[in-house]
């Protein structure tokens, strides 16, 4: 009996980059199987007339005949795990549940084999979960796609910065050089991202309390938990722009957002402890790095006010935890009318 070809589900999540996702979704068509692949485009609540503007363009392409690329629009912006989960749970046009999903950024555009490649990859690794594509900037040079998973020795060698150190914990620093050839990582950046439907079925989707940031690294390390692999896939390739959706770039400060993320992984996987502990090892790094960089004359590397922003932000946590325990313990009032 002949096994059928396996069923390749490709999501772009859209806000407000219609023109950008469109170029992402050209690429993407251009990269995929020619039968039992489908492009699923998720316009997640822009506001501004993206889902005009996509539904219009895949119209005059031709690219709906068949199903072949469907717009879905959120009725909210949840972030990016809550919009790219809308398209996976949606599945196939036919209801059937793919075999592989792709997520590729609306900033992400695939060179060709990409997504054979990837296929490839899970088909030949049965416990490969998740494979992910070395990422490179529009200057051709490549982003740091391949990681190890945040630790406190982690969070203290990234903040420091400096030499020694980073030699004495080599084995936890975050994000060590890319590998040459296929390799299992801790976790891969989401920008261009395949994973199996059967991991997926099993540990479930992206956790939809993150809006933007540690997402995926949430995602691959309940996979890991659960005895899945993830891979970084050198051969298959893309270029990524990188926040073109959030304006992180030109961002002076960091938003709350990625504080909130940050800090929800390490309470959630590791616990309130840890998560304290996480933060005093980036603040004591931190402080050792603007403290050297006082000393030598040095302009320090991170954006101004993150470090008061991320203590801030650890304050405010604490005390609405804190309210909310004091809350809990109250007796509920009778009612007496």
């Amino acid at each position: 009996m002949m096994q059928q070809p396996s069923r390749l589900l490709v999501v772009i999540l859209n806000y407000r980059t219609a023109d950008m996702t469109l170029r992402a979704a050209e690429t993407a068509l251009a990269d995929m199987p020619k039968e039992n692949a489908e492009l699923v485009i998720v316009d997640n609540d822009s506001g501004d007339g993206s889902d005009a503007l996509l539904a219009q363009a895949i119209a005059a392409h031709g690219w709906d005949a068949g199903n072949r690329v469907r717009l879905i629009s959120a009725p909210s912006n949840g972030g990016f795990g809550a919009g790219n989960n809308i398209a996976m749970r949606a599945g196939m046009s036919d209801g059937s549940a793919p075999d592989f999903v792709h997520v590729v950024n609306s900033d992400a555009f695939l060179d060709p084999g990409c997504i054979a490649g990837l296929m490839d990859h899970l088909q030949k690794h049965p416990r490969a979960g998740l494979a992910g594509s070395h990422v490179r900037g529009e200057d051709d040079l490549p982003h740091s796609t391949a990681f190890r998973f945040p630790s406190v020795a982690g969070e203290f060698e990234g903040a420091v910065r400096f030499g020694p150190i980073t030699r004495l914990l080599s084995s936890s620093v975050v994000a060590p050089p890319l590998p040459s050839v296929a390799a299992p990582v801790d976790w891969v950046a989401g920008a261009s991202v395949m994973m199996r439907w059967e991991m997926l079925a099993e540990i479930g989707l992206f956790d939809e309390e993150y809006f933007l940031y540690y997402e995926e690294t949430d995602l691959c390390l309940r996979a890991a938990r659960a005895g899945w692999e993830c891979w970084f896939v050198p051969q298959a390739r893309c270029i990524h722009i990188g926040s073109a959706s959030t304006g992180l770039k030109e961002a002076q400060r960091t938003p709350r957002y990625w504080f909130d993320s940050r800090r929800r992984y390490f309470t959630k996987n590791h616990g309130r402890t840890y998560a304290t502990l996480a933060l005093l090892a980036r603040l004591a790094g931190g402080g050792l790095h603007h403290l050297r960089c006082l000393v030598t004359g040095r302009s320090p590397e991170d954006e101004g006010g993150f470090y008061r922003d991320l203590a801030a932000h650890a304050l405010t946590a604490r005390r609405s935890a804190l309210t909310s325990k004091d809350l809990n313990r109250r007796p509920v009032a009778e009612d007496r009318s």
